[in-house]
Order: structure tokens, then C-alpha cells, then sequence
């Protein structure tokens, strides 16, 4: 038998110090990256300056649901602005139930054509994705996406193995080239982010990234094995990982949806759970770099998805399901500031224990598009006009 050099009581001192070295050159590695900072995209002059305003539905449906999968959610929508053929994709998981092992990422488009969704095709499934990884994934789920400049889709989306949603990792595809098909959609593996020492576990993705005005985003994520918190992910334009940083010490929020009022202002909404029960909500005036506990809004939450959208400088829009009616209502709000928001405009009202949940907004051809889970069996969707108030019909 080989006898070891070192006395066996040593070992976890040096298991300690190797840990220590290599926590230091990450750290050191981190800070020299001028990643965090870098400026936000600011709204674009074709969104609408509704102060006052009102919004009038134009059109709502259900996207086409895959065959054989009674079970749907979590969908994201993503604006394709210089796509001539399609308008929107929208992203989501189904299949027999959430968490299942026949549960694949599912995409459609908005044909500027037609008018209409296209036939759903799957764009991810777990067993691919594991093979290209070299790992076994259990459930996949939550995707978010992001187009680059090169006009290629990415897609994030968490990942679980042994443990549930709480050991989760967040893994990323691309499209490799510019051209969305329909009918032959292909993302390949980019990898597993390197987000925490420990196997990159428990980081969860749900809510659509921030642009910067260099042409690479912050993907919002947050951390869930023990604590709840809300971390930030930093990409370069052609979807590189550069940079990791926790916003807040804040403990029991998840899933920042972030927004940006001008290009150092970013405000972050997250879902609250007990014993928080109304928005939470942090501030950062240094375009990430330091972040702010800001009081609670006045708007009720608890363990539900809040989605928030930056229309113009003056305007953010907000759709969040009452803490009062459960998930059976689902609602959307306007403000000039982000902090005082207006009464609400009902978005879908259920019947008592039904769920329209986990909504997802974005602008596009001049209007506001509304995606969500309905029933836990379909994803539905609305389109909404920007109107004065004067215009609008009570």
C-alpha cells in the first residue's frame, strides 16, 4: 500500500489552503474583469410615451400547445425586431407535468404573414443537452432567451440533477447562425455557467435579461439552496460568461426581473416569499456596481412570478398576480418612476385555485405583448395598444 507523505491530520489544512488559493484567483480574476458598469441600453424612441395613457386590448389567444403534453409553463417571450419574417418567439417547458423526465423546451413564432403562431417545434430537451454536457440532467425547465448582434437566439435554462429545483444549474445554447426556422430549429450547447464553487448549484433563471448599450446583457438569476437572493450574470455581445456579483444581503426574495430607467439607473423587482408579502424591490445608480434595499412597494406578493418591462423612461409596466387572490388573478400596472404604480388593469380573472401565473411581457411592432401559464395547461397570450386616456373606453 502507498504510504502517504503527508500525516492524515494535515490533510484538511491543506484541502483548506488549496480552496483558499483558488477562491483568491477567482476573486482577483473577477475584479480585474471591467465587465460590471457597463452601461444599459436605453428604451428606444418607437416605444410609446404614454403620460397619461391607457392601454386597449387588440387581440389575445392560446399559443399551439406540442402534441401529447397536457402540462405547460413558464414561457419568455423575445422581440425579433430585425427579423422580416416573424415577430416574436416565445419560449416555454411541457410535457406530461413539471419536473418529469418527458418535459422538453418548446418554441413558436409570430408570423408577420399569417398573423398567427407557428406550429410549436421542441428546441431543447434534456438528453441532448446532457450528452453535449457529459452529465445526466433529471428535469429541465424556465428558459430565457436573448438575441445577440449577430442575431442568433440564446437560450438559458435551468437544469436539475440529484436534489430538485433547490441543486439546479443554468445551462446555455445558441443558435449557430442567424437563420430561425421554424421547421428546423437547432440549438447547440454552449456549457453549464460557472456560477458557484459548489458544482454550480442552485442557480435558477426565469426573467428576461438587461441589454447594455455595448450589445451584451445581464442575465438576472438567483441562488435557492438554503437562502433565497438575487445574483447578476454578466455577458459580452456575442454571449460570452464574463462576471458574476449578488446584488443584496436580502434573504427570502427570488427571481429580479431588472429594468433600467436611463443608463446608470437599474431597478430590480423580485417575488417575495413568506414573511415578506408585497414586491420587493432593490436600486442601483452606478449601472450595477452597488445595489440599494428599497422599501417595499406597496403591491402585494408572496411566491409568485413578477414581470416587469421598461417602456420608455417615463413608463415601466408590471404584471404580478395579487397576493390576496392567489395566482387566479393576474394583473398589470404602469409608473412614471418605478416606485408609485397605478391602479390595476386586470390581465386575465379565474375562478378560485386556478392559476394564471408566471407572466412574461415585451414590445414589439408597436405594442405590448403578454405572455403566461394558463391552468398549468397552455401558454396564453395578449397584445395590447398604447392609447391617451381620453381615447380609451372605460
Amino acid at each position: 500500500m502507498h504510504k502517504s507523505w503527508l500525516p492524515a491530520s494535515l490533510m484538511p489544512l491543506v484541502w483548506f489552503v488549496v480552496w483558499l488559493m483558488v477562491a483568491v484567483l477567482l476573486l482577483v480574476n473577477a475584479e480585474s474583469m471591467p465587465v460590471i458598469g457597463r452601461l444599459a441600453k436605453t428604451a428606444g424612441a418607437s416605444t410609446p410615451q404614454p403620460s397619461p395613457s391607457g392601454w386597449v386590448l387588440e387581440a389575445q389567444g392560446l399559443v399551439p400547445q406540442p402534441p401529447l403534453t397536457p402540462a405547460a409553463h413558464a414561457s419568455n417571450l423575445v422581440a425579433l425586431p430585425n427579423n422580416p419574417q416573424f415577430s416574436l418567439a416565445v419560449f416555454w417547458f411541457a410535457g406530461s407535468k413539471e419536473a418529469k423526465p418527458d418535459v422538453r423546451i418548446a418554441m413558436s413564432l409570430w408570423s408577420r404573414q399569417q398573423q398567427a403562431w407557428t406550429e410549436p417545434v421542441w428546441a431543447v430537451d434534456r438528453l441532448s443537452a446532457g450528452r453535449s454536457l457529459g452529465k445526466g440532467i433529471l428535469h429541465i425547465g424556465n428558459p430565457v432567451a436573448w438575441l445577440d448582434q449577430q442575431q442568433r437566439l440564446h437560450v438559458f435554462v435551468v437544469g436539475t440533477g440529484l436534489g430538485g429545483w433547490a441543486a439546479s444549474r443554468v445551462l446555455h445554447l445558441r443558435q449557430p447562425s442567424a437563420d430561425i426556422n421554424p421547421a428546423q430549429t437547432k440549438f447547440e450547447v454552449v456549457g453549464q455557467l460557472p456560477l458557484g464553487w459548489l458544482w454550480n448549484l442552485s442557480h435558477l433563471v426565469r426573467h428576461a435579461p438587461l441589454p447594455l448599450a455595448d450589445g451584451g446583457m445581464v442575465l438576472p438569476l438567483h441562488f435557492e439552496l438554503g437562502k433565497h437572493y438575487p445574483v447578476f450574470a454578466w455577458f459580452s455581445p456575442s454571449g460570452e460568461f464574463q462576471g458574476l456579483k449578488r446584488l443584496s444581503n436580502m434573504n427570502r426574495v427570488l427571481q429580479p426581473a431588472v429594468v433600467a430607467q436611463d443608463a446608470s439607473h437599474w431597478q430590480a423587482y423580485m417575488r417575495s416569499l413568506s414573511p415578506h408579502d408585497k414586491v420587493s424591490l432593490i436600486t442601483s445608480s452606478d449601472a450595477g456596481v452597488h445595489w440599494s434595499e428599497r422599501q417595499e412597494l406597496s403591491l402585494s406578493n408572496q411566491d409568485s412570478a413578477v414581470a416587469v418591462l421598461q417602456l420608455s423612461q417615463s413608463n415601466t409596466v408590471m404584471a404580478r398576480n395579487p397576493y390576496e387572490r392567489g395566482r387566479s388573478l393576474l394583473v398589470m400596472h404602469d409608473s412614471v418612476d418605478g416606485m408609485q404604480w397605478s391602479a390595476p388593469q386586470t390581465l386575465v380573472d379565474g375562478l378560485p385555485q386556478t392559476e394564471y401565473s408566471y407572466p412574461s411581457l415585451s414590445w414589439t411592432d408597436d405594442r405590448l405583448w403578454v405572455s403566461y401559464t394558463e391552468l398549468r395547461q397552455g401558454i396564453a397570450w395578449q397584445r395590447w395598444r398604447a392609447e391617451p386616456l381620453a381615447k380609451v373606453k372605460p
